[in-house]
């Protein structure tokens, strides 16, 4: 398996023959509003993409955790073929397909498969409280081929026990967690924490992690830094990738 961070969450993943891209986020820099005001304002994406953006169009498959601009904006909408397969989550399947996407595949409690992969939904927590539930349905995916390690693409959820229960379950090799703290003017952080990655560290020891969220949308505030510091001092660093926008990793 090979795993290739583009920005933010937008993921190339290379699964058992087949190219997944996940979340795309394609826009260039400062085309969005910030989603703050204050001090923290800044327009996004705040990074360039990586790569040309035609690199990104032609994936065999295309997944989507949840219908929030930074995991399928406008570009993404607008550019990717309609005719690709669309893995999403049920709350999603009307919405894309009135985008024009003709293959838009809800997973539901059942699993779907597709090519040689299978694909499980899991559910996650978008933040606490009334704005956790404000922030609307939310999904992960556990992806699975014989001979692959198990991936599971956490989504934009908190720690709790949605995330605990699919560890429990699936046991997965790689965890890909969206941190970055993210955190409006009010409210708690809506997705990961550096505390929240300790926790996912030691309820899957025998996974690795690999930390992306980071740095592109303004609401992040945790940094690269700042979270290689606090593994370090809970002494989970060595199980933990964070990577660069546009950085390759390999299982």
């Amino acid at each position: 398996m090979k795993l290739r961070l583009i920005r933010h969450a937008t993921l190339q993943v290379e699964f058992a023959g087949q190219q997944l891209l996940i979340d795309p986020l394609l826009a260039e820099p400062r085309v969005y509003p910030s989603q703050t005001f204050g001090k923290t304002a800044a327009r996004n994406p705040m990074v360039p993409l990586p790569c040309a953006v035609e690199t990104l169009l032609q994936p065999d498959i295309l997944v989507v955790t949840h219908s929030h601009f930074d995991h399928f904006d406008p570009v993404a909408i607008d550019r990717l073929p309609k005719q690709l397969p669309l893995i999403c989550q049920p709350a999603d399947q009307a919405q894309f397909a009135g985008y024009g996407f003709t293959q838009v595949i809800p997973v539901t409690s059942s699993p779907v498969t597709l090519e040689n992969l299978q694909f499980f939904r899991t559910e996650g927590r978008h933040g606490k409280g009334i704005l956790g539930s404000a922030m609307g349905h939310v999904s992960g995916f556990i992806i699975k081929a014989n001979q692959e390690p198990l991936l599971y693409i956490a989504g934009d959820t908190i720690w709790g026990p949605m995330v605990q229960a699919v560890l429990e379950q699936y046991h997965p090799d790689v965890i890909v967690l969206n941190t970055g703290a993210a955190q409006l003017n009010v409210g708690a952080p809506i997705t990961m924490t550096a505390d929240d990655v300790v926790k996912v560290c030691q309820a899957a020891p025998q996974a690795k992690i690999v930390a992306v969220h980071l740095e592109a949308i303004n609401h992040c505030r945790l940094t690269r830094q700042a979270l290689t510091d606090h593994l370090a001092k809970a002494q989970v660093a060595n199980q933990v990738s964070i990577p660069t926008d546009g950085e390759l990793m390999t299982w």
